[in-house]
């Protein structure tokens, strides 16, 4: 094969010698595929020229023997004439890369890129005669090059997650330059498959880019349409003769548009992704360069759209997870804020209080108590929105919309096909959501909407809220029966009222310990007795619940029957330990302070038997305190409690305290008993000569709670007799 370089080499060396004829650079130029012509003398006049020349620059080969200036004038426009001139002027050689020519006759002009060579002829004697002309287009070399650069653009552009718009636009005015004369569209597929948006189209009128968005994929919808319809490539070469066109003729027309070849643009798993078109302002047939183009541009376009589908659908989920947190969040703030209300009805008013603004500006709850449903709770923003329960008509349709969730036990939203809230113009959307606990709906949460429907996502949040509500007020309906039940059963424990004796005080206090879900063993006592005498006692039961109550039951009931019969405290603390060792199975023991009163003239006799209780206190009416600490031991442990009475005389001012070990060891922060010194500390502080009994009680009270807390371990129980005359 004759190369380039063998053919330039070889006119150089003719060049040097004899003047070649024509027929002879017919015979070596004819077949080469370099550009080659031989211009003899000032005007440059066409000598010689092969079929490559004449292919590239128009003409017939008959026209030899006229200056190259008259046969190709657009040569003069673009200086081929000045550089011939000066090569044949200077005898200097001109070479030149990728110099740009459009050649081509009137009407039918393209672009080219050329390499020349121009290389001074000289003829025997050495002298200038002519120019040699050699070149290789370069064009198709050159657009290539053109092409990867603005693909590697467009591929940056997509890898930094550039947006679509932005992406599609610059690929569409890439290939404007590549090929001159083109207007370059993307239409994007609608989500619901069944059309094509607008994606760009940088070099349309915006009449027609916004005419055509939404248009859908059918076979007779132009171009475009009929691509994504066919999923394959749709060349309209002429717009006003093509059947595909006949709803769309006319926009072309005021568009300037007479030919459009449009490519489905399609996903690497063959999905259509939408189309990829070329308009052209002419009726024209697609080159193979345009062909090329389209294939190229639209798999980047594809890749674009795929990553952009790829970031959507990532923020998408992103949003979904965020949307996902706010409403677990919501849903476990609500749940903990709605299961620290102690109280059913506390519970139900917290839930209506969450969901408004967050769920719907307007809230009602309604329960069934007694057979009967009421409402218990209402919320809203402002008063204005609170209102319009008080209009004409909205309460009957709400009252109707529970009893129908009460009855169905399901969740009912809209008009239910019956007279509801949303029917009214002032509430566009309502949804009535059942609380449901143990398989028993006993309310009914209604959401009302203002500013229209309320959505799928809001009652779902309202179903998984009033199931969460619904459990935690069942749970605070059973604490509170238990509440009640525990303090009915400890008030049957206890005096209901304490007794009035001539020339004393009496006063008491009793705090269970936790929340008050069991009977508690603490007790206290004051009972009269034959021969104006009186029985007191404070006592303690270990353990709670069931067997404590049995047990304080015992113990008091036992002590009222045995003190009437016999008048030794020691004989009664017998009988009570005989029952506690006989009456019970359990390992079940007792302290215990029981103690007879009686009037000795202006002052109270007392004889006090202590079973490992705590030591009672005496406060003197001038401020002293004593401890009567004799021993004594537990009682229902062992049939032997041998002791004698303590004795005491209470003279006016002075007041007996006694109190269980709640007191005595109830804890502060650090873990420090209170103890009996504290508890004296707080008897000599009271100010006063002669303190009442009940401000005996209020000190021992408050001075337990500055130490400790209000929250107490165990019961609290404090009697206090204060002598008066």
């Amino acid at each position: 094969m004759t190369t380039r370089s063998d053919l330039l080499g070889s006119v150089t060396e003719s060049s040097r010698g004899a003047l070649l004829r024509s027929e002879e650079y017919e015979d070596l130029f004819d077949q080469a595929p370099v550009i080659f012509a031989a211009l003899s003398g000032p005007q440059h006049l066409l000598e010689a020229a092969n079929p490559a020349f004449f292919a590239v620059f128009g003409g017939e080969r008959s026209a030899t023997g006229v200056p190259v200036g008259e046969l190709f004038p657009e040569l003069r426009r673009q200086g081929v004439l000045d550089r011939l001139d000066a090569v044949y002027r200077t005898g200097t050689a001109y070479r030149a890369r990728g110099g740009r020519l459009v050649v081509g006759s009137p009407g039918a002009e393209r672009e080219g890129f050329f390499d020349f060579t121009y290389e001074p002829r000289r003829d025997g004697s050495g002298r200038i005669d002519g120019v040699i002309v050699i070149a290789v287009e370069t064009t198709a070399h050159h657009h290539a090059q053109l092409l990867a650069a603005e693909q590697r653009v467009l591929l940056e552009q997509i890898a930094r997650d550039a947006p679509l718009g932005e992406t599609l636009t610059g690929m569409a005015r890439a290939i404007e330059d590549l090929a001159p004369g083109l207007l370059v569209s993307v239409l994007l597929l609608d989500p619901d498959g069944e059309r094509l948006r607008h994606g760009a189209g940088p070099s349309l009128p915006a009449f027609y880019n916004e005419l055509i968005d939404g248009i859908p994929i059918g076979p007779r919808v132009g171009s475009c349409g009929t691509a994504a319809y066919l999923r394959a490539p749709v060349v309209v070469s002429d717009i006003a003769a093509d059947p595909r066109w006949e709803d769309y003729r006319e926009l072309a027309a005021r568009a300037g548009l007479a030919a459009c070849w449009s490519t489905p643009i399609m996903s690497g798993d063959d999905q259509l992704l939408g189309t990829f078109a070329m308009y052209h302002r002419t009726p024209k047939e697609p080159e193979d360069k345009d062909v090329a183009l389209s294939a190229a541009f639209a798999r980047i376009t594809a890749l674009a759209i795929e990553r952009h589908h790829a970031l959507e659908a990532g923020r998408a989920a992103q949003q979904r997870e965020k949307a996902a947190r706010e409403d677990l969040a919501f849903v476990l703030e609500a749940s903990t804020a709605i299961t620290r209300e102690p109280h059913y009805f506390d519970c139900l008013q917290c839930m209506a209080r969450l969901t408004v603004p967050a769920l719907a500006p307007l809230c009602t709850v309604h329960v069934v108590e007694d057979g009967r449903t009421r409402l218990i709770a209402a919320a809203a923003p402002d008063p204005a929105t609170e209102g319009l329960l008080a209009a004409a008509g909205i309460r009957d349709d709400i009252d109707r919309a529970v009893a129908r969730v009460l009855t169905s036990g399901r969740t009912e939203t809209g008009g239910g096909g019956a007279p509801a809230p949303a029917a009214r113009p002032d509430v566009t959307g309502y949804a009535c959501v059942p609380l449901t606990t143990r398989g028993r709906t006993f309310g009914v949460l209604t959401l009302l909407t203002t500013d229209g429907p309320l959505d799928e996502h809001v009652v779902a949040l309202a179903e998984e809220l009033a199931r969460r509500a619904a459990s935690s007020a069942d749970n605070a309906h059973q604490f509170t029966d238990r509440v009640r039940l525990a303090r009915d059963l400890q008030a049957g424990l206890l005096p209901p009222e304490l007794p009035a004796i001539p020339g004393a005080e009496l006063a008491a206090s009793y705090h269970p310990a936790g929340e008050g879900l069991d009977v508690g063993g603490d007790f206290y006592d004051v009972f009269p007795l034959p021969d104006d005498r009186w029985a007191l006692m404070v006592g303690d039961v270990c353990g709670r619940g069931a067997v404590a109550a049995t047990t304080t039951g015992m113990v008091r009931h036992t002590a009222r029957a045995a003190a009437r019969l016999l008048n030794d405290p020691a004989d009664v603390v017998t009988a009570i330990n005989e029952a506690l060792t006989e009456g019970t199975t359990e390992d079940t023991f007792v302290s215990l302070v029981y103690g007879e009163l009686r009037h000795a003239g202006s002052r109270l006799s007392l004889d006090l038997m202590r079973a490992g209780h705590v030591p009672p206190l005496v406060r003197r009416a001038d401020g002293t305190v004593e401890e009567l600490a004799h021993p004594g031991l537990l009682l229902g442990i062992d049939r032997d409690v041998a002791g004698t009475p303590c004795h005491i005389e209470l003279s006016p001012g002075d007041s007996l305290v006694l109190v269980t070990d709640g007191i005595t060891e109830a804890r502060s922060p650090e873990g420090t008993f209170f103890d009996e010194h504290r508890l004296a500390d707080a008897l000599t502080s009271l100010p006063g000569a002669a303190p009442t009994a009940a401000s005996v009680v209020a000190a021992v009270t408050a001075a337990v709670t500055a130490f400790a807390g209000d929250s107490t371990p165990d019961d609290q129980a404090t009697l206090v007799l204060t002598a008066t005359s």
